[in-house]
């Protein structure tokens, strides 16, 4: 019987048993393997105990490892690069994010922060931020209900959020056609110019309320935040506009009922605020993803729209921060990962490292995302770069004009229209 020397716990041979030198060489080996010291230059895993006096800072700064260690890597990503006065951050919001409160908690204190310069979000979000502004409760509930006998007892449902169908929701809309029909609305205007007529109206039923800062549309407008949304037909808002467009052609008065939302007005004011940021001062930009759809997209497509139909020079986003909770092996852009938008040039290829995605419920991740920049960053200048809208899209011309190749070409085309007619 022939018998086999027993490996040590590391996997080599006790030294007693190797020949003269032959542990030497293994160790020197060992020691010199290329490239192992950057796979392990991460901080050692060895957290601190949570005690009463851990605060939300120390808590996230002692996640190690999955998706606590997304959050971990977002947080200081914040507030290592976000928080420098020359980088321009946008925030795209989707999901119910609205109902469930995260305007007064969360996004709203983000803004005052000086943390958001732009806002990309869905119609039903801005249209359930009015419940707050008008003063129309929304409250706690279960998810286990009888939804047949929450409709005959007018009971409207999200998930565990429970309102007044009339008293909330209608009321919302009575309030908000009401509000439609005033003199400045009646123009065609994008999304961006109608929530900043929006907002100043819910400015004032704030004061009126007296229940503090509630909602994001009054924020943007006392801070002159841009707020887009890419697709204002699908949503409450949108439908109310549909409404009233219905009834003025009806009752001849289309003349008067001027009300138009032109998304390319959007596409253009979003993708001013990019090239301004970059191009023309000189400065970096950044984006905040909570959850996926199309105001992820409408956010991201910024810099395609520069580079590839503007045709001007451009790299691509800065920083980028995805909280979703979408997988993206289905191929939907919500779980898309930063290094699949980079063959896009929405990201900048050379910038991965600067991107973060933390597979996370957003109610949960992104309360904790704000104590953690608030509790360690120091308030940032706002931008105001609504104010600033006219002077950004003459250098969104500009540049189109310099360097679109097709210019030429294409004005022809529009020229000859009016020979046809």
């Amino acid at each position: 019987m022939i018998l086999h020397p027993v490996k040590s716990d590391d996997g080599g041979y006790p030294e007693n048993l190797l020949h003269p030198g032959q542990g030497k060489k293994m160790k020197s080996k060992k020691a010199s393997c290329p490239g192992q010291k950057k796979y392990l230059a991460g901080k050692r895993i060895l957290p601190e105990p949570i005690s009463r006096g851990t605060g939300i800072v120390k808590l996230i700064d002692n996640m190690d490892a999955y998706n606590s260690g997304r959050l971990r890597a977002a947080c200081h990503l914040l507030r290592d690069q976000y928080s420098r006065e020359n980088v321009t951050v946008g925030l795209s919001l989707a999901g119910a994010l609205t109902p469930a409160g995260l305007g007064p908690s969360a996004i709203i204190p983000l803004m005052n922060h000086g943390f958001v310069d732009w806002i990309s979000a869905t119609g039903a979000n801005m249209y359930h931020d009015l419940h707050f502004a008008f003063n129309l409760p929304l409250h706690r509930g279960s998810h286990m209900v009888d939804d047949a006998d929450l409709r005959r007892k007018g009971v409207t449902r999200i998930y565990d959020i429970l309102f007044d169908y009339e008293d909330v929701l209608m009321e919302t809309d009575r309030r908000l056609r009401r509000i439609l029909v005033r003199p400045e609305f009646q123009k065609e205007m994008g999304t961006r110019e109608f929530y900043h007529h929006l907002g100043k109206v819910m400015n004032e039923f704030e004061e009126k309320n007296r229940l503090g800062e509630v909602s994001i549309i009054a924020a943007a407008y006392r801070h002159g935040i841009p707020v887009f949304t890419s697709s204002p037909g699908d949503s409450t808002i949108g439908m109310n506009v549909a409404g009233l467009e219905l009834l003025a052609e009806a009752a001849n008065l289309k003349d008067l009922f001027q009300l138009k939302i032109n998304p390319s007005l959007d596409v253009n004011d979003s993708t001013a605020i990019i090239l301004n940021a970059k191009r023309y001062e000189h400065g970096k930009t950044g984006v905040i993803l909570i959850g996926g759809g199309s105001p992820k997209n409408f956010m991201l497509q910024t810099e395609p729209q520069i580079q590839e139909v503007l045709m001007i020079p451009e790299a691509g986003q800065d920083y980028d921060i995805n909280i979703t909770d979408a997988r993206p092996d289905t191929g939907g852009l919500s779980g898309a990962p930063p290094s699949e938008a980079a063959s896009w040039g929405k990201i900048d290829p050379t910038k991965l490292e600067e991107t973060v995605t933390a597979y996370l419920d957003v109610t949960v991740a992104l309360p904790l995302l704000v104590t953690y920049v608030i509790q360690s960053t120091r308030p940032k200048k706002q931008k105001r770069l609504y104010d600033r809208g006219p002077e950004l899209h003459q250098k969104l011309m500009k540049s189109y004009l310099e360097n679109n190749r097709e210019v030429n070409q294409l004005k022809k085309l529009i020229q000859k229209l009016s020979a046809k007619e």
